[in-house]
């Protein structure tokens, strides 16, 4: 084993080792509102549920070189609410392209070619193509020197329709193509999908059907 002290190591070389290691890693496409009213949307992969009662989601996002925050993290502290949007292949490339450097008054959204809908229960509002979209509410903020943690709660949740069996809360995974992130960027798709059997007696054939989930 190549054995590395992180006690030894500066931040960038971390960051490195993390963030190819820690993969594949689903994606944040967060939408939120800047003071003029201008949709920002930007793509966040140190990103992931934390839990479900009471149903949060956690974001980190990372404070600029010269001090400055990035726009979601201002616009999250300022308005404390946001939206998290989990892409798929069908706009895998707008997403990416969500995170080029445009002014604050120039929406991502528009930048992209992605439509903006309104939410339910918060004012940033959803992606018309996103299959999936948790509107939430500033739960608890973590600060350290190089980043913001933030700890959104889930009020609401929007779902391409045929996506969730809402009698059963089955969500039809043989539908649903979300796209990770697998460092720099590359991207890696849910295609190449396997199950294990719960003993050796049984095989991957047993297994509960994907679309039953």
């Amino acid at each position: 084993m190549t054995e590395i002290d992180f006690t030894q190591i500066d931040s960038y070389a971390r960051y490195k080792l993390m963030a190819s290691l820690i993969v594949p890693r689903p994606i944040a496409l967060i939408t939120t509102l800047a003071e003029d009213g201008t949709v920002n949307a930007a793509p966040f992969s140190m990103f992931n549920m934390v839990g479900e009662d009471p149903p949060i989601v956690m974001v980190s996002i990372n404070k600029l070189s010269d001090g400055h925050l990035k726009d979601t993290a201002a616009h999250i502290l300022r308005t404390r609410e946001f939206v998290v949007h989990i892409a798929d292949e069908a706009i895998a490339e707008a997403m990416h392209r969500c995170g080029d450097r445009l002014p604050v008054t120039q929406s991502e959204l528009v930048h992209v070619g992605l439509d903006a809908m309104p939410s339910l229960r918060v004012k940033p509002p959803r992606i018309a193509q996103a299959p999936v979209a948790f509107e939430c509410v500033l739960h608890e903020v973590m600060e350290t020197e190089s980043r913001y943690v933030f700890i959104g709660r889930v009020v609401w949740l929007a779902v391409r329709d045929g996506l969730v069996d809402t009698d059963k809360w089955r969500v039809s995974l043989q539908d649903y193509f979300p796209v990770g992130r697998f460092g720099a960027s590359f991207y890696v798709t849910c295609r190449d999908r396997f199950a294990i059997a719960a003993d050796s007696a049984q095989t991957a054939q047993a297994s509960t059907a994907i679309d039953e989930i």
